[in-house]
């Protein structure tokens, strides 16, 4: 009977096969010689943990959400130390009032940390079952950090917190749907997923540190926000989810991936998922390029593939952790047919490039930005492996498993 790495490995074929083993080396060597940073090398005031921190990133910055695919990454060969590491240097940099700078080096003090400490903290955790260190200290700054969101960041008090800008969603350069910097202006959809996500997270370690009070409030919080993203960003002429401008009170119908986490997060309804796919995302016309998935839709006005003047671009550019998302979100919805499609096409626009690359041309597939790079875009090359093995380790409850390091025999060393 074929196995889930056979069915890998006899889609791509024998030169993809050996061109795949030589890149995994390369990216394990940068991650290893330039990805691991001791504190003390880092020029910095960093306290705290006293370890090796992870970054994708070769000016050494340490950023929110690729902390969590990039652990991803790591956990495909067993490794979740970084998970803890950064985590723990992060909220010893807490405020009182719950603020968690979304960066270390530079901290942008109007920018929180976006949702996604509770994940790692549960991604971790679950590779090893100790959930032991995050008692009392790490579990309450846990709280105190999402309840910032919540209270410090929704300004109309209707459940839904607002980004800074479209530099704060991660999204840099999308400002017709996010804001300019500092506008905190916008109810992102995108935000309202990963908050939806992360009070499912906090649920679980609820559940596993005894916290029944706790458990009851995130699950009662998580599916009132759920009911509220459809009910608030739902375009139903339009067939999409749309972010809000919250003192205009009117959606932004700005076509951007952002509108796809619905899937991932598991909000939207099978009805509301089956017009998004087949009206927008696997349309040519807005989502479905040559090289999916592009993070703006092609018919936005502001739509672009080229870098500018160094910009991190997502008006159109195809961006590893967005396919990621929407890999999931299809597969969530029973798309299998798609996901797979997008699993592959991502693999191989990733492995045709000499090495690996911050973003990509999603017309050309031409990688742009930092080269090299050894951050999240490394999930591409794995995306086929998770699809034959049906394993999806942003699940919050299923095993995360080295399926590197199982499927395939390899270790992160050699």
């Amino acid at each position: 009977m074929e196995t889930a790495y056979h069915n890998f490995q006899n889609k791509i074929g024998p030169d993809a096969w050996t061109r795949l083993l030589a890149r995994l080396g390369e990216v394990n060597g940068h991650i290893r010689e330039a990805g691991l940073r001791p504190l003390q090398t880092l020029h910095t005031n960093l306290s705290g943990v006293g370890a090796e921190l992870l970054t994708g990133y070769s000016y050494g910055e340490f950023y929110d959400w690729d902390l969590y695919f990039e652990n991803i990454y790591l956990s495909y060969y067993g490794i979740y130390r970084y998970c803890r590491n950064n985590l723990e240097e992060f909220l010893n940099r807490q405020l009182e009032c719950g603020f968690v700078a979304r960066t270390l080096l530079e901290p942008r003090l109007r920018q929180h940390f976006k949702p996604f400490l509770a994940q790692i903290a549960v991604l971790g955790c679950r590779q090893t079952g100790n959930y032991n260190w995050l008692k009392w200290k790490y579990y309450e700054r846990l709280k105190k950090y999402l309840d910032y969101w919540f209270w410090y960041c929704d300004f109309d008090r209707n459940g839904l917190p607002v980004w800074d800008s479209a530099d704060h969603s991660g999204m840099d350069n999308q400002v017709s749907r996010a804001g300019a910097l500092f506008s905190q202006t916008v109810e992102g959809v995108d935000l309202a997923c990963y908050l939806l996500r992360e009070l499912q997270a906090m649920d679980a370690l609820a559940e596993i540190l005894g916290c029944e009070a706790d458990q009851k409030e995130f699950e009662a919080h998580a599916a009132a926000l759920s009911e509220q993203i459809n009910r608030t960003f739902w375009h139903e002429e339009d067939g999409f989810y749309y972010d809000r401008h919250e003192r205009r009170g009117e959606l932004l119908r700005v076509k951007s991936a952002a509108g796809f986490t619905p899937l991932w997060a598991g909000a939207a309804t099978p009805e509301q998922a089956k017009r998004m796919v087949e009206e927008h995302l696997h349309n040519a016309d807005e989502f479905w390029l040559s090289y999916p998935v592009a993070t703006y839709a092609k018919t936005e006005p502001d739509y672009y593939q080229e870098r500018r003047e160094g910009e991190c671009n997502w008006r159109g550019a195809c961006w590893i952790p967005t396919n990621y998302m929407v890999f999931h979100g299809l597969r969530r919805y029973g798309f299998d047919a798609l996901a797979k499609e997008l699993a592959y096409r991502t693999f191989e626009m990733a492995l045709n490039e000499e090495t690996t690359r911050e973003y990509y041309n999603a017309e050309t597939g031409v990688g742009q930005g930092l080269n090299p790079f050894w951050g999240w875009s490394t999930l591409a090359y794995l995306m086929p492996l998770e699809f034959e093995m049906g394993y999806n380790p942003t699940d919050l409850h299923a095993p995360i498993r080295a399926i590197v390091t199982e499927e395939l025999g390899l270790n992160f060393e050699a």
